[in-house]
């Protein structure tokens, strides 16, 4: 069946409607009628044309009946492959038909009787595929992919950044490795892995465009040999790539689809090395002593500032009823992520995103690059058109540069955590120009018409995003590794 037809089509209802073309097709080749065959079995002729439509399953002494009268084993009913090219294109047709594309059209359901032709099944088989194949272009522009994580984006703002079933399955899978208290050890995490039938294995020769490659058939997860710099530490990629098994991920059908589950495989292994219950006894304590400090999360979890920064944002409203923001920038003052349900005014574009857009240079994002001494965390309370917020951030380098990591609060809010008594205050009025984008009147008479500046272009505002299945990720490459590094079947060589 054509892959690139995606549907809404359960497994279920695939199935079913297999099993009926392949009960129509040994019909067919037996030469019995509906009436024949419902008269040598006892079976309805009526149930019969429900079980070829895909409508209905048959029982299992259904099958066997089927079976004996077309001279063929059960299990050739029950394959899974199309009977023939016929039987193929209605399938597709079926599929194409069920596809959110199509059905948001409200045109008619199309059948496909004996009487349509192979030609004009072919013909609306292609047309659907072209269709498909020109919808996921469109998908892989920048600007469907930001409109794609605005989404995201919205959905875990009104869950209030919180996925519960995903913090129920890592809070049962640590439960099961032993882990209870502390930093999560490399050795839980092997465990875990062996416990999904995987084995690590640190390669140094990873393509340059993956962070982690699983090979499902020899039950092997590659891994780096060091971690990568900014923070990716080797026990959340092999978590990340384990919650594709966890969760049940299959290939992704959009760019949308693909952002959804690297949100969360990302959530999973957040919850795995900051485990929700233990995160919130520890935190619910610092609350208490109105010590609240993202630095002492990052320690007790041995994890980097920005996941400790980030899951903050997961349990803060479930857990202590506090709203907050996090973002990450560089020191350009580009912003790269963020989060917010306090009211915080990031900056947008007309679609929403707010990926890529200037923070403010008032934000204690950009002012905590101002100071020499960045070793220690910065403090600042910012009153902005929204409000006042406290704000705490974490500077560091990456191989791209450095980054500033802020998390805050409202001003009523601030009680709670260490830092609040710093003296340290800006006054943000964007998005009024005015604020830190229009040059002063001195600086407008002295420069304007006598500068030219030659901007810095960024690849990826031309460029359009990869279609494929796993953006950004050459296939051909992966390929080439696996064989290389899968084990050597010496059976092969017989």
């Amino acid at each position: 069946m054509a892959p690139e037809l995606m549907s809404t089509l359960s497994a279920a209802d695939l199935r079913r409607l297999v099993l009926g073309k392949r009960l129509r097709h040994f019909r067919s080749r037996s030469g019995l009628t509906l009436e024949e065959l419902s008269s040598r079995t006892g079976v309805g002729t009526s149930q019969i044309s429900l079980f070829e439509n895909g409508k209905r399953e048959p029982r299992v002494s259904h099958l066997q009946s089927f079976a004996t009268e077309f001279g063929v084993e059960v299990s050739d009913l029950l394959a899974e492959e199309a009977p023939d090219r016929r039987s193929e294109l209605e399938l597709d047709l079926e599929r194409a038909q069920s596809s959110p594309a199509y059905t948001g059209l409200a045109l008619p359901h199309i059948r496909s009787p004996k009487s349509l032709s192979d030609e004009a099944l072919e013909a609306l088989v292609g047309l659907h595929r072209e269709l498909a194949r020109r919808s996921r272009a469109a998908a892989a522009t920048p600007e469907e992919a930001r409109r794609a994580n605005t989404a995201i984006r919205m959905q875990m703002l009104e869950r209030n950044n919180y996925i519960g079933e995903i913090e129920r399955i890592a809070s049962d899978l640590m439960r099961r490795v032993g882990h209870t208290t502390g930093a999560v050890t490399h050795r839980e995490v092997a465990l875990m892995a062996e416990m999904m039938g995987f084995t690590l294995i640190f390669a140094d020769d990873l393509p340059s465009n993956t962070r982690s490659i699983t090979d499902l058939e020899n039950g092997r997860i590659y891994l780096p040999p060091a971690s990568i710099p900014g923070g990716h530490g080797l026990r959340s990629l092999a978590l990340q790539a384990m919650a594709h098994r966890v969760l049940s991920h299959e290939r992704p059908a959009s760019y949308a689809e693909f952002l959804e589950q690297r949100l969360q495989i990302n959530y999973f292994a957040a919850a795995c090395l900051i485990p929700e219950a233990r995160a919130v006894e520890f935190l619910q304590q610092a609350k208490r002593n109105r010590n609240i400090a993202i630095e002492d999360l990052r320690d007790a979890f041995g994890v980097t500032h920005e996941t400790a920064a980030h899951r903050f944002t997961n349990l803060a409203t479930e857990h202590l009823d506090l709203h907050a923001h996090f973002y990450r920038t560089d020191s350009t003052g580009a912003l790269h992520r963020g989060y917010q349900n306090d009211g915080m005014p990031f900056p947008a574009d007309h679609s929403g995103s707010i990926e890529g857009q200037p923070l403010c240079h008032k934000w204690a994002g950009r002012t905590a690059f101002n100071r020499q001494n960045r070793t220690t965390e910065y403090y600042q309370y910012t009153d902005t058109p929204s409000g006042t917020y406290w704000s705490s951030v974490q500077t560091g380098e990456s191989e791209d540069g450095a980054f500033s990591v802020a998390f805050g609060v409202r001003f009523d809010d601030a009680r709670w955590f260490r830092g609040r008594d710093t003296p340290v205050r800006t006054t943000s009025t964007c998005p009024d120009p005015r604020c830190c984008r229009t040059p002063g009147e001195q600086l407008l008479s002295r420069w304007e018409g006598k500068a030219w500046p030659s901007a810095r272009m960024h690849a990826h505002v031309l460029a359009p995003l990869p279609t494929g299945s796993f953006p950004g990720v050459d296939d051909g490459e992966m390929y080439r590794f696996l064989s290389k590094h899968a084990p050597h079947d010496e059976r092969q060589e017989d």
